[in-house]
């Protein structure tokens, strides 16, 4: 049922005369809609009577808002026609409704329409939305209807709310944790908050706080997962209204009731980013809010057993060394917050939106270099322009051998152009043999993202963003000594953490998002770390922190040398498994190639074959002409029989014969008629040229396609004639009277869609019988034509006969 709603919902909000309104209207559209009636037979009646005031309370807005900002809103899209109802003395009485979307679906799509709801879905809509925003009433002599969870949310926004919460309850499981979308999402915003923004068709800004508004409400929560190592996993939203229908109860919620005693409270006294938290902080440190808190999402948090400072005193000014977005030295630049496979320790630097690290005392420090950040001019520059050696003429060894500088400018071809521009003032610092190996390797780059984008153009964009991404790990480009080394061994080649060919860096290439596969590769060594952590406690109590620790690091070495040498076997494995298929394909090739040389030789030698007829050598046993003939043959007896099932009788053979007697005739008469303007339009020595057996071939092609035109022609004929037979004209009859007994063309039997629709189905019907009576009447006379085999008489007759036969003299001598 959830899917049914959420289907028509989703159908209806993307409707042209709706999907380009604001959210007010939308709301009313969905609430009208749910408050229609069902048709009831084949009388479309989608009206629903409302006052504009009732629909304000439905919307939490006034009700100059609903005829100002929903009703002529829609009205002007085609969304909803209205009709104003009134008494005998001309007072308003209410509102006829008529929302368009659904009138057009069962007109036009009937049932199978994702809108056309029963009357029972739609009573299961309506209740659905007075359980979430409905106005609740009081009626007298009546049980009172207590108002929705957002009835009292009015006012600005809260049309927005509504819909919201409903889309969102809509695409909410039993468990009561939202379906959130994929794909890359921005961190500030986070996923829930994404995912609300591709229900709203809004932006995931506005959605963020339509999602902060229900979290405040108490209708929404959000928590991440746990992880083996207890740091903050991925984000997820439940609906608590939906969690707590079916009795299902989260974690969090135990945790923010009951606080485990075991975790320490920040200090009143502490400072920085040690200070006591608010009340979101505080929620986002139990685990609720995180990527999508109201906060900044790039703050990282503490793992859950981590201790806090102590108090500062208050006269001492703190000093803080600039962090990364958690305070994690293994931080990666990104969202995810850790150190890339390939980085050094002192590769870490404070990373702030734009790649901001501390001063450097070299002679470009002014221009920020380590930003990624082009200098204006190096001393290395002023040296060689000191130099007075003319640019372009200038060698430089490489090799042991003199090569001349390289072009200043980028390649001319438009892909490399753009991937290559984020190192374009590294690329002016290589000579002609280094610019011809990296446009090489990046080529091959290329080649390689394309194969696994599902946009191919998108491969230079892309290494782009990854030669970008490697600049600002190194720290810009004045950074880098080596140019052509750095570009070619570093900036273009994909580092992946695990097996995957999509994964770069620990993303996937061609979505955006986390690489799965190296989260579970990083979640299965953490586990074995803690599987090896819980054995030495176990097996070695008492040991101190020193010893506990070189412990577990001895035998995760000892476990990684063991996955090492169970890889290198998988390895050989796998390269036997390979050289025997190799082998098998090698030796499958061979015996192709023998059966195909068998079939040539059996070829030639079936071509070697004299013709069976004709006698001519070399015809593989039949040649053309005779073939044709035979074709010929089989088409002039199939032609003689086609007349025979409507103009004789078919149970007297000799009527039959007749008439396949004249129908042979009149073929063989006409293959004589084509075979004279056969002659009379070809050159006799043209003939003679092609061959000894071109007349004759010609001949019998002739006739092989005039039978065969005659056939069909003879068969059109029989159709016909058949088709006008009392069976025949029956069945017509029959199809035309059930075609207009049909229920759609019951009220107006004689309009033209109906006779037309009739007409059709009785010459359908004509048809198909012709052809079954040509198609039985032919087997009859097949079969009438086949000789009856004749059964020998058994034994016991035949052996009498045989023993009153005389004797001839030679028998008789030889018995005695």
């Amino acid at each position: 049922m959830r899917l049914r709603l959420r289907a028509a919902v989703m159908a209806l909000l993307a409707d042209p005369s709706i999907a380009r309104l604001k959210d007010a209207p939308k709301l009313a559209a969905v609430v009208l809609y749910a408050k229609s009636r069902a048709p009831k037979g084949a009388k479309n009646d989608n009206q629903t009577s409302i006052w504009v005031a009732e629909l304000g309370r439905w919307l939490g807005v006034g009700e100059s808002t609903v005829h100002r900002n929903v009703l002529a809103p829609m009205r002007a899209t085609d969304g909803l026609h209205t009709k104003v109802v009134t008494d005998a003395q001309g007072h308003p009485t209410g509102l006829d409704c008529l929302v368009m979307p659904l009138w057009r679906a069962r007109k036009e799509g009937g049932v199978a329409h994702p809108l056309a709801l029963s009357k029972a879905e739609l009573a299961t809509l309506l209740r659905l939305i007075e359980a979430l925003f409905g106005p609740g009433w009081s009626p007298e002599g009546k049980e009172p209807t207590p108002p929705g969870l957002l009835a009292s949310r009015r006012g600005k926004g809260a049309a927005t709310d509504r819909l919201g919460l409903l889309l969102m309850v809509l695409n909410t499981r039993a468990s009561g944790w939202l379906q959130l979308c994929g794909g890359s999402v921005k961190a500030r915003e986070g996923r829930g908050a994404a995912t609300l923004a591709r229900l709203l068709g809004c932006s995931p800004a506005g959605a963020r706080k339509v999602l902060a508004r229900l979290a405040e409400a108490g209708f929404v929560a959000r928590e991440h997962r746990d992880t083996a190592t207890r740091m903050r996993g991925k984000g997820r939203v439940m609906l608590l209204p939906v969690a707590h229908a079916y009795g299902r109860r989260s974690r969090f919620l135990e945790a923010v009731q009951e606080p485990k005693p075991s975790f320490s409270v920040r200090p009143v006294s502490a400072v920085g980013d040690h200070g006591q938290a608010d009340d979101a902080t505080a929620h986002s440190t139990s685990g609720i809010g995180g990527a999508e808190g109201l906060g900044d999402a790039a703050v990282q948090e503490r793992p859950d057993s981590a201790e806090l400072h102590a108090d500062h005193a208050s006269g001492v000014t703190p000093v803080i060394p600039p962090q990364l977005s958690g305070g994690f030295s293994g931080e990666r630049r990104g969202g995810e917050g850790r150190r890339p496979e390939s980085a050094c320790a002192g590769e870490d630097q404070a990373v702030d939106g734009e790649t901001a690290v501390a001063g450097s005392g070299s002679p470009m420090a002014d221009a920020d270099p380590l930003r990624g950040e082009k200098p204006k001019k190096s001393p290395f520059d002023e040296q060689e322009q000191a130099g007075a050696v003319v640019a372009g003429a200038r060698l430089a060894v490489v090799g042991g051998r003199k090569t001349q500088q390289g072009r200043p400018e980028l390649p001319a071809d438009l892909d490399l152009r753009v991937a290559l521009t984020p190192v374009a003032w590294l690329w002016q610092g290589l000579n002609c043999w280094q610019q011809n190996r990296v446009v090489e390797a990046a080529k091959l780059e290329l080649a390689q993202l394309r194969n696994v984008l599902e946009w191919p153009a998108q491969a230079p964009s892309l290494l782009a963003a990854r030669l970008k991404s490697r600049l600002e790990e190194t720290g810009g480009e004045a950074l880098v000594t080596r140019a052509f080394g750095w570009i070619t061994h570093r900036g273009l080649v994909r580092r992946s953490s695990c097996s995957d060919v999509r994964c770069d860096d620990g993303v996937r290439i061609d979505t955006g998002a986390d690489c799965d596969n190296c989260a579970n590769v990083l979640h299965s060594r953490r586990a074995w770390r803690v599987r090896i952590a819980a054995e030495v406690d176990q097996e070695l109590p008492g040991l101190e922190t020193d010893e506990r620790y070189r412990e577990i690091e001895a035998r995760m070495r000892r476990h990684a040398e063991a996955e090492g040498a169970n890889f290198v076997a998988r390895q050989a494995e796998a390269r036997a498994r390979a050289e025997r298929r190799a082998t098998a394909s090698a030796e499958a090739e061979a015996q192709a190639l023998v059966e195909r040389a068998r079939a040539a030789d059996e070829a030639a030698v079936r071509q070697a074959v004299a013709c069976e007829d004709c006698g001519r050598e070399r015809s593989a046993g039949l040649c053309d002409a005779c073939d044709h003939r035979r074709q010929a043959e089989v088409l002039i007896g199939e032609a003689g029989l086609l007349p025979a099932t409507w103009s004789a009788d078919l149970t007297d053979p000799v009527a039959v014969a007749a008439v396949a007697a004249e129908v042979r005739t009149a073929i063989e008469d006409a293959i004589a008629a084509e075979w004279a303007a056969f002659q009379q339009i070809t050159d006799p020595a043209t003939l003679a040229v092609a061959g000894p057996g071109a007349v004759e071939d010609a001949a019998a092609h002739t006739a092989m396609l005039t039978a065969e035109s005659a056939a069909a022609e003879y068969r059109h004929e029989a159709l016909v004639m058949l088709g006008r037979s009392e069976v025949a004209q029956a069945e017509a009859r029959k199809a035309y009277v059930t075609e207009l007994a049909k229920p759609w063309f019951q009220a107006l039997p004689d309009s033209d869609d109906a006779q037309r629709a009739a007409t059709a189905a009785a010459a359908k019907a004509q048809t198909r019988t012709a052809e079954h009576l040509l198609a039985v009447r032919l087997e009859q006379l097949h079969t009438q034509a086949r000789p009856t085999p004749v059964r020998p008489a058994p034994w016991t007759q035949r052996l009498p006969e045989l023993a009153s036969r005389p004797l001839d003299g030679e028998a008789l001598e030889v018995t005695a």
